[in-house]
């Protein structure tokens, strides 16, 4: 779990919104895909030949899942520490970069200038970016654990937290606990 001390240090310009709330999650919206690519359109027209990779994750990118409405967008560059590669670019589109975890596989964050998004940027070939989609297809594929992860957010969402990262920190251990089953499961095939 991050410290308030790492968070703040993560937010570009040291900045976090105190959330001081539970967490609210929705039921699965069947517009989360499109909303996606209306995004996915928009960086693809902003960067070009940069995009890499670009995939839809989190948990607005698996059906049947209860979410915050957030769409989460998993960007891949040749090299997300490079920020002059891509930074100005997605700024002057209206992207504005939030987070900044170099010593976290380089990760960025920006939020988009009008739909609630995260738009996370990596380097290709990531470690993480596998992590991330292997998540996604086995919660698309596996209800037990789609049904076992909604219940845990379920009873976590209801829980006050100073930050929604704070929440995200507390979902860590069955989100580890579901990728080792789908890491092994792919090992078997």
């Amino acid at each position: 779990m991050a410290t308030e001390e790492q968070m703040r240090a993560a937010h570009v310009g040291g900045v976090m919104r105190v959330h001081n709330a539970p967490i609210q999650l929705i039921e699965y919206n069947p517009e989360w895909p499109a909303l996606f690519e209306r995004e996915a359109k928009r960086v693809r027209a902003t960067l070009g030949e940069r995009v890499l990779m670009l995939e839809h994750a989190g948990s607005t990118a698996v059906p049947g899942l209860a979410a915050k409405p957030i769409i989460d967008l998993l960007l891949a560059v040749a090299d997300s520490d490079d920020e002059p590669a891509y930074v100005p670019a997605l700024e002057a589109a209206g992207c504005v970069l939030h987070i900044r975890e170099p010593e976290w596989h380089q990760h960025r964050m920006f939020k988009g200038p009008d739909t609630d998004i995260n738009l996370h940027v990596y380097s290709f070939g990531c470690p993480e970016l596998d992590k991330m989609l292997m998540f996604r297809d086995w919660l698309r594929s596996n209800d037990a654990d789609r049904e076992l992860y909604e219940r845990t957010k379920r009873e976590l969402a209801k829980q006050t937290w100073k930050y929604v990262q704070n929440y995200a920190d507390a979902k860590t251990s069955i989100v580890e606990e579901i990728v080792a089953r789908a890491s092994a499961a792919r090992n078997r095939s």
